[in-house]
C-alpha cells in the first residue's frame, strides 16, 4: 500500500521537475518590488509630514505681529536644517505675507528607493496675520 502511494507521488511529480525554480524566479522580484514600493510610500509620507511641519513652523514666524516673509523663510530653513538629511530633498521655500493673511509653501522631492522614481512633496500652511488691537 505504502509503495503504491510512493510510486504515484513519484510519477505525479516527475513532470514538475524545476517548476519551483521558475516560480521562485517570478515571485521573488515581485515581492521585492512590492517591498520597495511600501518603503517608498513610507518615505513619501514622512517627507510630506516634514514639509508640513516646516511650513507650519515658518508660518508661526511669518504671521506674528512684527513678523516678515524673511523671518518666516529663515525659520522654515532653520527647522529643515535641524531635521537634517531626511527623506525630503531639494527643499524650496516660498513665503507670502499680505495685510490679512500669510502663507508658507515648502516643496521638494523624496529620496528615491525605486530607481528613476522621483515623487514630489508639498507642504503648505496658511493663517491670518496677527494684529494687535489698540486699547
Amino acid at each position: 500500500m505504502v509503495s503504491r502511494v510512493r510510486q504515484r507521488l513519484r510519477s505525479g511529480l516527475a513532470g514538475e521537475s524545476g517548476s519551483a525554480s521558475v516560480e521562485l524566479v517570478v515571485v521573488v522580484p515581485l515581492v521585492l518590488l512590492m517591498l520597495l514600493a511600501i518603503v517608498q510610500f513610507a518615505l513619501w509620507s514622512h517627507a510630506t509630514h516634514v514639509a508640513q511641519a516646516a511650513a507650519s513652523y515658518g508660518l508661526a514666524a511669518t504671521r506674528v505681529d512684527g513678523g516678515s516673509p524673511a523671518a518666516g523663510r529663515v525659520a522654515t530653513y532653520t527647522i529643515l536644517a535641524q531635521l537634517g538629511d531626511g527623506p525630503l530633498r531639494h527643499a524650496t521655500v516660498s513665503v507670502d505675507r499680505g495685510a490679512a493673511q500669510a502663507r508658507v509653501r515648502v516643496s521638494g522631492t523624496v529620496v528615491p528607493v525605486i530607481p528613476f522614481l522621483t515623487l514630489p512633496v508639498h507642504g503648505e500652511a496658511v493663517g491670518p496675520v496677527e494684529q494687535v488691537a489698540a486699547p
